[in-house]
């Protein structure tokens, strides 16, 4: 049996492939090395995801998360999956790398993440030739969840929203001053905090000011990430996650405006990976 995690800053994917083609998909929550280390990491699994599956069965595992772009940060996943599935080669990659993969294939492209976090590649059909860092969420991430709820948390803390959404954020989250600071600067995973309003905007969309936010993060995406590409003209570019899926035509919007047409949008790219990876 085979079994691929794509794992982002907030949730992570899972499907296990069997030789007679037969799929079962899992989510987990995210399991990003920068976030959870190896001891929490097996705990997590052991727990959701052991006790629903033959793990001494599992002989491959490809593993493609947020976080997982270097060496060090790669082995905390690898460390936890190995104590949980001795019989398995475990190959621990990037989610950008999974991304291009699932978008491409072996054809060449600039693959694209637009969820909690974001990041981008030129993908040339095989490796990832180049990255523009995304520097996370306190830096970049422009274009995600987070950078989107970092703007709207200091306009609301700072009372510059406008009065008919500050009434309607109040009335459907209630939160406080503390509540806000405490999620971001004591709690775990404050960057899943500030992705959490993406309904929030989707329903408020007709706003100027909600309309703003989302399209002015996704000019900043294309400006300090699509734009770093010199060929971003001459290949396709394609999206994977929750923020491209559910903004799509506004993402498109945008990406007009920099002579840029979308291929493909996916909201996950487990099923994809599944394919590539097929028995």
């Amino acid at each position: 049996m085979i079994l691929i995690a794509d794992s982002g800053a907030t949730k992570s994917n899972w499907v296990l492939m069997d030789k007679n083609r037969r799929n079962q998909n899992f989510e987990l929550v995210g399991l990003n090395p920068f976030y959870v280390d190896s001891v929490q990491i097996e705990k997590i699994i052991s727990k959701e995801l052991v006790p629903i599956i033959a793990n001494e069965n599992v002989e491959q595992i490809y593993f493609y998360g947020a976080g997982c772009s270097t060496i060090y940060k790669s082995m905390v996943i690898e460390d936890a999956l190995i104590m949980l599935f001795w019989n398995a080669e475990i190959i621990v990659n990037s989610d950008l790398l999974g991304a291009a993969r699932a978008l491409f294939w072996n054809e060449e492209g600039i693959a694209c993440i637009l969820g909690t976090g974001s990041n981008s590649c030129y993908f040339d059909g095989k490796d990832i030739v180049k990255n523009v860092p995304s520097l996370g969420y306190f830096f970049g991430d422009e274009g995600s969840g987070a950078h989107m709820g970092k703007t709207f948390m200091k306009d609301y803390l700072l009372g510059n929203l406008p009065k008919e959404i500050d009434k309607a954020f109040r009335k459907e989250y209630n939160y406080t001053r503390e509540n806000i600071l405490d999620a971001i600067y004591n709690l775990p995973f404050p960057n899943r905090f500030l992705a959490s309003f993406n309904s929030f905007y989707a329903d408020h969309l007709s706003n100027k000011y909600v309309f703003e936010l989302v399209t002015n993060s996704f000019r900043e995406f294309f400006i300090n990430q699509i734009e770093h590409y010199e060929n971003y003209r001459d290949v396709p570019i394609s999206f994977v996650g929750s923020v491209a899926f559910y903004f799509e035509a506004l993402l498109r919007q945008i990406a007009a405006e920099f002579d840029v047409e979308i291929k493909s949008i996916l909201r996950t790219p487990i099923d994809a990976l599944a394919q590539y990876h097929k028995i």
